[in-house]
């Protein structure tokens, strides 16, 4: 078989007469495809000019009205609160849960959570939940801080609250890459504000990650610190670049930075601007913090890790401990996500909590899912993951803001027609939440105190050379800038100039325009059988696989350079981390949280015939691992007569997770008191929930030989308590328990 160069030369290096067709065809769709490509960066260029000079530039692609400005605020900050609006959408439930969508400031600007229909934003308002959106302007207020931002967040939450005075429960918030962490910073000092927290890509355990990748955790260190990080807001007077965050994210894939994502529109000229466009648009609306934020976020995120293991203290003697999340917080991470590998997004739980027991005892509840591929970017804008994981995400919340303390796994599948009660879940996939040990999450972490070490020096290395710094250097460097200093660094920066240099503004940029129109009358692409276009591909392909090269190599000389300097034992004892020393010290647990579990002592009598039924439920069901979206649909069905009397959503879900501790601390007590609990109700109200109870076991999946078992076992429980309810029901009731309490 003839390769693609030697069918070129088939006549011993004379063209053959196919061939010469082949390369005209080939040289003139070359020309027609240059002209266009050159076209669209234009475009790009002028779309970059429009966005900057817009008041509140964002790439959001819905309505929306202003609710709350920051700027107002008596602590000012550059962010706002906007009402989504969706004229073409049913109006939202006004008793459902509202949505927040917190857009993370990572050196692009807003809108990237509700970027595309099929997003954050749009899965939401289909669900029915009235939306809201936190953005940002591209400059901050000046002075303003990383706890200015979380106080803004708290007035927000408050304001959306306020608005929804008959919802069903706290607004759920989803937090965006460094969005996710600032969310449970502010959870951790408000969690009264909170309904269940989505945070998608976010790194908040900076140090996890595994040996050989995620070299972007080594930057820190390999600049020797945070020194970086004040000289470059100096530079900016005062501001730092976010195109310096972007050029960090760039770096990370140089194939796709400097050769595919290019190729991929010149290759596909016809088809790939508007996508091109449209991503470019946000990718390039480069944003700025105060070099104070900066410096905060490095210092005490980047290179100290220290939101993990509850080490940081607000202005106002707040501990940020996020084991004081009453909320249940979802975490959804990526294995192809290069920036917020799952170490990253996981790691804290395993830096919180020694083992399962400590979890529960904190009455903590955590979900997490595991993408397989999808990049960094696209757990938050592609359009199948939208449909997919976030869709099921937001249709079912209020089964994740039921879900006892605990650690969970999402799994979702796709809906068949061999789906049993396919009806009871929504859209094209089923959600279930599986248990599971923290064992399981330090699998995928793979924690190394050995590790923990290297980054302790890092931290303290960088914590010596930002004192040098600002000791001997910081007062020479804000001597010699200016504001125009500033602003001539900013115009220089190479992520601008690639959009500064080619639009309307440039000379020749009509004319490209006007050979444009001409070739888009006359397009003649090449055919897809053209040997010279396989030529093409395949010199590409070696370049990318070039490229890809050049990283590896790169990145495993960063991991062998780190390890070298800060694995050196002179240099962890001179930052104190030598031998038996403890990089992290665990934040242990606090008396609030023992007082709280002793608490439990006294409350398997309390309740009634809700707290019955769900203890029945739980008992049945004890021996599962998994909760679906079919049974918890279908239970929900079952209480509606109780929800129609009154019972609040939030409410049920104080009475499930308190259930739930309570069976977990003390079972036999627990269920020994069931009895007395339906004794006080009405003997009718006692059968329906008996009925429901067994509804819901038997019509999903089939159950186990020892759920039927249970379930029996607890009929059998109900039907006494209804038949003693004709005598002297609390004498029964007594016997009842004792009964009960034998054969359990």
């Amino acid at each position: 078989m003839k390769t693609p160069s030697a069918a070129i030369f088939s006549t011993g290096g004379v063209p053959s007469p196919g061939m010469l067709g082949a390369t005209a065809d080939y040289a003139r769709d070359s020309w027609q495809r240059i002209v266009l490509y050159a076209d669209v960066m234009r475009k790009r260029g002028n779309q970059y000019q429009e966005h900057l000079v817009e008041d509140v530039p964002n790439v959001l692609d819905f309505p929306a009205e202003i609710v709350m400005t920051g700027v107002d605020l008596p602590r000012p900050v550059n962010y706002g609160l906007v009402r989504i609006l969706a004229p073409d959408l049913p109006q939202p439930d006004p008793s459902k849960r509202p949505f927040v969508v917190v857009d993370p400031r990572a050196g692009h600007g807003p809108g990237i959570g509700g970027f595309k229909a099929e997003s954050e934003v749009g899965v939401a308002l289909r669900a029915g939940h009235p939306c809201y959106f936190i953005g940002f302007l591209p400059n901050p207020v000046p002075g303003q801080t990383v706890e200015d931002v979380m106080h803004a967040e708290v007035a927000f939450l408050e304001k959306v609250i306020s608005l929804h005075p008959h919802s069903e429960g706290k607004p759920a918030v989803i937090g965006n890459c460094q969005a996710g962490w600032q969310i449970l910073m502010t959870a951790a000092m408000r969690p009264d504000l909170f309904g269940p927290i989505i945070v998608a890509g976010a790194p908040v355990s900076y140090w996890a990650g595994w040996h050989g990748r995620n070299p972007m955790r080594y930057s820190g260190g390999m600049m020797g610190g945070s020194w970086a990080t004040a000289l470059a807001g100096d530079l900016g007077n005062g501001r730092f670049d976010g195109a310096n965050l972007v050029q960090n994210f760039e770096k990370l894939n140089p194939a796709n930075t400097h050769w595919t994502k290019q190729y991929n529109l010149y290759a596909n000229i016809d088809t790939e601007a508007p996508r091109y466009l449209e991503f470019e648009k946000y990718w390039g609306g480069h944003v700025f913090l105060n070099a104070v934020e900066m410096q905060y976020i490095v210092d005490n995120l980047f290179i100290g890790n220290r939101l993990a293991t509850a080490q940081l203290i607000t202005s106002d003697g707040v501990r940020l401990d996020l084991r004081n999340i009453r909320s249940p917080i979802v975490v959804f991470c990526s294995n192809g996500d290069n920036i917020t590998p799952p170490p990253q997004a996981l790691g804290w739980i395993t830096d919180l909590y020694r083992d399962d027991a400590e979890l529960q005892a904190h009455d903590q509840t955590i979900v997490y899912s595991v993408h397989d591929s999808i990049g960094h970017l696209g757990i938050f804008v592609s359009g199948k993951v939208g449909h997919k994981e976030h869709q099921k995400f937001a249709s079912n919340i209020d089964l994740i803001n039921l879900l006892p303390a605990g650690l969970y796994q999402a799994k979702i599948v796709d809906k068949t027609a061999d789906t049993p009660n396919a009806d009871l879940a929504s859209g094209d996939y089923v959600l279930s939440l599986e248990q599971r040990r923290l064992e399981d999450v330090r699998t995928i972490v793979q924690p190394s105190v050995e590790n923990e070490r290297k980054f302790a020096a890092a931290a303290r290395v960088s914590e010596v050379n930002l004192s040098l710094y600002r000791s001997f250097v910081q007062p020479w460097v804000r001597a010699v800038v200016t504001p125009q200093s500033a602003r001539m660094l900013e115009l220089m920066h190479p992520l601008r100039t690639s959009y500064e240099r080619w639009n309307d503004r440039n000379p020749l940029a009509r004319l490209v325009a006007k050979e444009a129109d001409k070739v888009r009358a006359q397009r003649m692409p090449v055919a897809a059988n053209n040997p010279l276009l396989a030529m093409q591909e395949a010199f590409s392909s070696a370049i990318t696989a070039g490229l890809n090269s050049w990283r590896d190599l790169r990145d495993a000389a960063t991991e062998q350079t780190f390890d070298l300097v800060y694995g050196n034992p002179l240099v962890q004892a001179l930052a104190g981390q030598g031998a038996g020393a403890v990089p992290r010290p665990h934040p242990g647990v606090t008396q609030e949280h023992i007082e709280d579990g002793a608490s439990l002592d006294d409350e398997e009598y309390q309740g009634g015939l809700v707290e019955a039924g769900v203890r029945a439920l739980f008992y049945v069901h004890r021996l599962r691992t998994a909760a679906d979206e079919r049974r918890f649909n279908l239970t929900l069905k079952l209480l509606q007569p109780l929800f129609e009397q009154g019972l609040r959503m939030d409410d049920f879900r104080i009475i499930v997770r308190r259930q739930a501790r309570l069976m977990q601390h003390d079972f036999e007590a627990s269920m020994a008191a069931l009895p007395v609990l339906l004794s006080r109700a009405h003997p009718g109200a006692v059968r329906d929930m008996a009925a429901g109870l067994e509804q819901v076991v038997l019509m999903l999946d089939a159950p186990t030989l020892e759920e039927k078992a249970s379930l029996a076992q607890m009929l059998d429980v109900f039907g006494q308590v209804t038949q003693a309810a004709t005598k002297t029901q609390h004498g029964a009731s007594e016997k009842t328990a004792t009964n009960f309490a034998t054969t359990a």
